[in-house]
């Protein structure tokens, strides 16, 4: 049996068909997406229509490859960015873009929705987390103030992976990984928050979809569509979720206590736990996952923006920039890079600039700095992953994801700092994997088989132990000192208006 996996990004589609029997993906392909431009300082927003499209041109595009068998596509799933909301109206038309990741505009809603409530403690309280810029609830109240008109058009609020899967099967619904991205959910209770819906509007409920289980179908894709795309009507389509939770899913980090970092676009710190994750020092993110658990995580657009400023600054290559990494010992002979170019989640900064602190005529080279750069960047997830561990968190391995896993470089450094054996997967496929693997799940478990998320793992995830990286102590115990030393920066000069 084979499965379609989609995830939806800033950037561009993705999609992926897992062949179960070979555990192999048979296809792929990518669809690019654009900017609206001429957007106000702070706005950053995409047109979701093209997301439609970029999905049917992606699938159409796995499904011409040769060694696809159209017969045997069971289910799909669907993966979105964590930040995207969707709005509709009563005739199911699109009411206005969609603000992602790096939008700004509702930083006052945000403040706004936290103080109402007692601040990030009271927020902690009533539903395990404070208000996010990026969140779904600081977005409906924006709407509210600055766009009235719209906002009362407003019959059906999805997050972006909610809205392809309403688009695929007709059906408005939502699980709780996803529903957990919005700032709207108890996530204790896994349930819409009354309290503070009743807070934005009194009839923001009723825009809200169903939440269903993370392992039951969505329902079967559209009669049109199927016939369209050569197959059954008999397909179904998975809950889907957020792409941070399917990357963990395509990890395999799903047990009680397991780690993972993402080295991608953005980058991130995840545990999974069995409870949930609430950070009381409110550092820590915590979601539901995508296969009925919880997770913390700390997510980071700088893990990938500060090496691609420098690189851009030189004129490196990625392999150019990893053999300067390569070139300097530990520590960078004293050179800090403190790598906020933008907003960053964890230490929580809104607006930041990149600070180089230990400089002298001896490290001020451009090797030094692309070594600062690296380091600065895993000094960063460290700190995530102290906070993890002091949470309760001790995994006897990391597994690494994304791009930057291919670094060896970069596994070293991941490995040295956190003090733990980093490991890569052998597939880097990402959410798109893990939402063929949770569409798998449900169709199994709808055919009445009990194939769990645990199971379907060990089965499809394997590791690169090849690239297996073991933590050195000595330079473990020098990148300790050193992020104490980033964090008391972070400490000093942020709140004196510095960074």
């Amino acid at each position: 049996m084979q499965f379609i996996g989609i995830e939806i990004g800033s950037s561009g589609t993705h999609a992926v068909i897992l062949d179960l029997d070979s555990a192999e993906v048979l296809a792929e392909s990518h669809v690019t997406h654009s900017w609206i431009e001429g957007l106000p300082p702070g706005y950053r927003e995409q047109e979701p229509t093209q997301w439609i499209e970029a999905t049917d041109k992606a699938v159409r595009d796995c499904l011409s490859q040769p060694n696809v068998d159209k017969k045997q596509i069971a289910a799909l799933g669907v993966a979105g960015p964590q930040r995207g909301l969707v709005m509709l109206d009563e005739e199911n038309r699109i009411v206005r873009p969609t603000k992602l990741a790096g939008d700004v505009s509702v930083t006052r809603q945000a403040d706004e929705i936290a103080r109402a409530f007692g601040g990030a403690p009271g927020m902690l309280e009533l539903i395990g987390q404070s208000p996010s810029i990026g969140s779904a609830a600081s977005e409906c109240l924006w709407l509210k103030q600055h766009e009235p008109y719209h906002f009362q058009r407003v019959t059906t609020l999805l997050t972006i992976q909610d809205f392809i899967a309403y688009w695929l099967t007709g059906e408005r619904a939502t699980e709780p990984g996803s529903a957990s991205t919005t700032g709207l959910l108890d996530l204790r209770q896994r349930k819409w928050s009354s309290e503070l819906i009743d807070f934005i509007d009194a009839d923001l409920g009723r825009l809200l979809p169903p939440i269903g289980a993370s392992d039951q179908p969505r329902g079967l894709l559209r009669s049109a569509l199927a016939k369209s795309w050569g197959l059954s009507e008999l397909v179904q389509v998975g809950a889907g979720s957020s792409a941070p939770l399917l990357s963990a899913l395509a990890s395999g980090c799903v047990a009680d206590g397991s780690v993972g970092v993402e080295l991608g676009s953005n980058g991130s710190v995840f545990g999974v736990a069995s409870r949930p994750t609430i950070d009381l020092r409110d550092e820590m993110f915590p979601l539901c996952s995508a296969t009925g658990s919880w997770i913390a995580m700390a997510g980071s657009q700088n893990t990938s923006l500060a090496p691609e400023v420098m690189r851009r600054h030189y004129g490196w290559s990625t392999a150019e920039y990893e053999k300067m990494i390569s070139a300097v010992s530990p520590g960078a002979d004293g050179l800090l890079l403190l790598p906020y170019f933008g907003a960053e989640a964890i230490p929580r900064l809104t607006d930041s600039c990149g600070v180089l602190h230990g400089m002298t005529p001896n490290n001020f080279t451009p090797a030094h700095l692309a070594r600062a750069t690296a380091e600065g960047v895993v000094l960063s997830l460290s700190y995530a992953m102290s906070r993890l561990r002091e949470m309760g968190f001790n995994p006897d391995e990391i597994r690494l994801t994304g791009a930057g896993a291919a670094s060896p470089a970069m596994r070293q450094l991941l490995a040295d700092s956190l003090g733990t054996p980093v490991v890569p997967l052998a597939s880097r496929h990402g959410a798109a994997f893990g939402a063929a693997m949770q569409a798998a799940v449900a169709f199994f478990q709808q055919c009445g088989e009990s194939l769990g998320f645990g199971e379907i793992c060990t089965y499809l995830v394997s590791t690169d132990e090849a690239s297996r990286c073991m933590p050195d102590a000595g330079n473990h115990e020098l990148y300790q000192e050193l992020m104490g030393r980033q964090q008391y920066l972070v400490d000093t000069l942020h709140p004196a208006g510095f960074l």
